[in-house]
């Protein structure tokens, strides 16, 4: 313990690091590899896309797809860690224990390298695990010297600045400082670095959305997707007393807290009834959503993501915090106003009150989701986002 105490004063931090790597690699070589499923097959085609391998929110399954119904002559592929249960599709993947073993590592390298021409990673998390760094910079490295052509893609928390954000927004959650804003920080720092500096050189940055080109006025965005046929449901029917669910993926960015508040308050009068959504698999969702009259998205960030969305895609009148400067940004590239009522914590009761006590305005505002989510959402401007790219660069 001690030497190594002073091997962490003394040595230079990328030999500590070596070490460290080695002395994981000679731990994990003693374990046996747990079985796994063996990497799928992917067609013959002139560009053949590997994306992964977060598959946050089962964005790189769907940005996958829409790959290959931009082109019939792309294959594509999402790879994933399998971290959670919700249940996100995906073409193959392991869970952690797998992913960090060096046995696995150098499988999935090499297959990698003998399968794919293109390369989407994910939030500069590596597709071989440790093998090269402890983020995705020497993954990328090597995939380039193989002849892969490689995006960086970005979901947001991934490369979000937090203390730009706490600048920048009232209600930002990053307006605590404490260890998760800390770490986020110095993420948020690195992978800014390696992204600018890729961008540089002609590499591909996206974005799944617009609010990230705060932090990357570079990158390209690449709208997050969701099945509008998946998530239609019947029309609202108009109850005297709406039905309000929040779905808290991650409390503190939704600002689940003074979401409750706002509810549990209307709640007591009988204006609504709230329902909060939490632990439900993705495919219990589209139920989840159709028995609702209004979703609560998140009151924080000013943004729209994939949980708003999929209540467009259902036909609910959505209340979020998307702010006016991804609102312009959406017009600007789309033509299209968002379909989502503006709410912040200080009005949130007011603006769903509102809509509980006019349901023709509640409904204008619901039937124009669908129609949002086709034009922009649907996989067809992502698709071609992807295809363009690939079209520049395919050999």
């Amino acid at each position: 313990m001690a030497l190594r105490t002073a091997a962490k004063r003394w040595l230079p931090g990328a030999v500590v690091d070596g070490l460290a790597g080695a002395r994981r690699r000679v731990s994990w070589l003693r374990r046996p590899l747990p079985p796994q499923e063996p990497f799928p097959q992917v067609r013959a085609a002139a560009a053949r896309l590997l994306v992964g391998p977060t598959n946050s929110a089962g964005q790189g399954w769907a940005w996958a797809r829409a790959a290959e119904r931009a082109s019939g002559d792309v294959a594509a592929a999402c790879f994933a860690i399998r971290r959670n249960n919700y249940g996100f599709a995906d073409d193959y993947g392991v869970a952690v224990p797998v992913y960090a073993h060096p046995a696995w590592q150098r499988a999935h390298e090499q297959y990698v390298l003998s399968t794919f021409t293109h390369a989407v990673v994910e939030s500069m998390r590596p597709l071989f695990g440790a093998r090269h760094a402890r983020d995705a910079s020497g993954d990328v490295a090597v995939l380039t010297r193989a002849g892969l052509r490689v995006a960086l893609a970005f979901h947001g928390s991934d490369i979000r600045l937090p203390s730009r954000h706490a600048e920048r927004e009232p209600w930002s959650p990053f307006r605590v400082r404490d260890d998760l804003t800390a770490r986020l920080e110095e993420q948020a720092h690195r992978h800014a670095a390696f992204a600018t500096e890729f961008a540089a050189g002609g590499g591909a940055v996206l974005v799944s959305t617009p609010d990230l080109f705060d932090d990357l006025p570079e990158a390209t965005w690449l709208p997050v997707v969701v099945d509008p046929d998946r998530w239609q449901a019947p029309p609202s029917p108009g109850r005297r007393r709406p039905v309000v669910v929040h779905a808290p993926s991650n409390s503190r960015l939704k600002g689940t807290e003074a979401v409750e508040a706002a509810m549990d308050a209307l709640s007591a009068k009988g204006v609504v009834e709230y329902r909060r959504l939490e632990g439900i698999p993705n495919d219990r969702m589209p139920a989840a959503l159709a028995e609702a009259d209004i979703v609560v998205d998140q009151l924080t960030m000013g943004l729209y993501g994939v949980g708003a969305c999929e209540a467009m895609a259902a036909g609910r009148a959505v209340v979020s915090y998307v702010g006016t400067a991804v609102r312009e940004r959406v017009r600007d590239r789309t033509g299209l106003d968002v379909p989502i009522a503006e709410a912040t914590p200080d009005d949130l009761a007011d603006v769903v009150a509102a809509l509980a006590a006019d349901p023709d305005a509640a409904g204008e505002l619901a039937a124009r989701g669908p129609g949002f989510v086709r034009a922009v959402h649907d996989g067809t401007v992502s698709g071609t986002v992807l295809d363009d790219w690939l079209r520049q660069t395919t050999r």
